[in-house]
């Protein structure tokens, strides 16, 4: 019975086929029977080249729906270079690259489509069972693509009505992502190599049961090049997994304010960013509910360690943050509740951070890559941690435990100012982009908190390289606030500034606090 199944399926395979040569169409029975085994399908018994150079899209396609039409099976791509454009993963298929196999995307922008996601070179929509395993490599080889669909722009034959002339590039939209898998369900992806993506490398939006494990990211080819963007997803893990990005390393994002992302698992992986490491946002129309941040290596990332975005109408809640090491990172913790878009602001409440360690330097910490994100656009000092929100809608029930932040200090007077008897001074900037730098000059060296209820600091040291003339911590309209063993580098009073703060349980020395009308 297996002989005859295995039969059919070559026959089905070889009729859809209509690019093959007669060779190809012609193969006997004898070697049907090697073609189809209980490990899966090896793509060279059907004829597909690994040269780098051949086109094997049609043949790749066609067998992955036969094995749909057969209730799926698995792809082997042996070592060899598999030159392809966009490919539709269907349900139950498994693709799997062995040690030196490479599935190519082209860099001909006419051989890439969508599904009912984004432009992709691997695309699954309403698919279920679907993985990509081994130790192989998706190369999407993005900056040559990106510079293929750039150049078309310009000489009018695929013009992009969103290019982005500021910045001369095509809008992320015309790029091609690596991944895009859009309300699926059962995803595993693991022990590959996802790199060189054109625009974002993968988009795994409204999908349910994800798990990537030891996978390695490196996506440095050309702009927007995020390494994860989980969008509105629920039950996702991301466990030892390796992430070099231009842009944001890990990202939940909600694009819908009728979907959130809930129930996510991130452990055990090291990022490096030219944005922020691991991101809530920017994009938060629905949210992000019970999220786990664990045993994280942060390192030569531009932005935060941890940013927690809430700016169009988002609910974030129930997010546990432990034991994160960050060296030479930009900014610590950025956490803000704005109001750029949705009917009202959301709500940012019930996080736990601990055990964060986080050295920040005076310079770019990116300074070295070889593709950077955008600097900040005006001279300023050191950026203190940030946890703000915005009048009448507070940032709620923050605790931070066994936090270690080392300074540069450095801060001068003369490069910007806000005086303690100012501290109105520094703008809300509701609807704006949120960003550790938003506010322009902080008048703090460690933490700056706004608009906020329900926060504690326990066990804090922060350190300073050198001298800043600013204090430590600036509170500013904070009630339910609670401080216990602070440790500053420094016997200089007034280190701890509070302006309209009440309800307070501060175990510390007096002389540190200075109240300010």
């Amino acid at each position: 019975m297996k002989r005859i199944h295995k039969m059919l399926f070559l026959l089905l395979v070889t009729l859809s086929m209509n690019c093959e040569s007669k060779k190809d169409q012609g193969k006997s029975s004898t070697e049907t029977n090697k073609v189809i085994s209980v490990n899966g399908i090896n793509v060279k018994d059907f004829g597909l080249v690994g040269d780098g150079k051949t086109l094997n899209t049609i043949k790749i396609q066609n067998i992955i729906d036969s094995l749909d039409r057969f209730g799926g099976g698995q792809i082997i791509f042996p070592k060899g270079r598999f030159l392809s454009g966009s490919i539709e993963i269907k349900s139950n298929v498994t693709l799997y690259l062995q040690e030196g196999a490479v599935l190519l995307g082209s860099t001909d922008p006419y051989q890439y489509r969508k599904g009912i996601g984004n432009l992709a070179f691997l695309f699954a929509g309403h698919a279920e069972n679907i993985s990509i395993l081994g130790t192989g490599t998706i190369d999407g080889q993005g900056r040559a693509l990106a510079l293929a669909i750039d150049s078309l722009h310009h000489i009018g034959e695929r013009v992009d009505p969103n290019y982005n002339l500021r910045r001369m590039r095509p809008h992320e939209s015309f790029r091609p992502e690596l991944i895009n898998l859009k309300q699926c369900k059962d995803i595993q992806i693991k022990g590959v190599t996802l790199k060189n993506s054109a625009g974002w490398l993968q988009t795994i939006e409204q999908c349910n049961q994800v798990v990537y494990d030891s996978v390695t990211v490196y996506n440095r080819a050309y702009w927007n090049n995020d390494g994860f963007d989980i969008v509105d997803c629920h039950n996702v893990r991301i466990t030892h997994c390796n992430v070099d990005a231009a842009d944001d390393g890990i990202c939940l994002k909600s694009h819908s304010p009728n979907h959130f992302n809930n129930n996510i698992f991130i452990s055990n992986c090291t990022v490096r960013s030219s944005a922020s490491a691991i991101k809530f946002g920017t994009a938060s129309y629905g949210g992000f509910k019970n999220v786990t941040i664990e045993h994280i290596e942060v390192f030569d990332t531009f932005r935060s360690a941890i940013a927690i975005e809430s700016v169009d109408g988002g609910i974030i809640e129930n997010i546990k943050v432990n034991n994160i090491i960050a060296k030479n990172t930009g900014n610590a913790i950025f956490i803000r509740l704005g109001h750029r878009s949705g009917k009202q602001p959301g709500s940012i409440k019930n996080i736990s951070l601990k055990n964060i360690n986080v050295e920040v330097p005076f310079g770019r910490p990116d300074i070295d890559y070889d593709l950077r994100g955008p600097e900040v656009n005006f001279f300023h000092n050191p950026f203190p941690a940030s946890i703000v929100g915005i009048p009448d809608y507070n940032v709620e029930q923050v605790h931070l435990d066994n936090i270690e932040i080392s300074y540069p200090g450095r801060a001068t007077k003369g490069m910007a100012y806000v005086p303690l008897s100012r501290l109105e001074q520094v703008p809300e900037k509701m609807s704006d982009y949120p960003e550790f730098s938003m506010f322009g000059e902080l008048p703090a060296w460690g933490f700056y908190v706004r608009h906020a209820r329900g926060i504690s600091f326990n066990n804090i040291r922060l350190t300073l390289e050198d001298s800043d003339f600013r204090p430590a911590f600036v509170f500013d309209d904070v009630s339910d606030l609670h401080m216990d063993q602070i440790e500053l580098p420094m016997e200089k009073k007034a280190q701890i500034v509070l302006k309209d703060v009440d309800d307070t349980d501060l175990t510390l020395n007096k002389d540190l606090i200075k109240t300010t009308d």
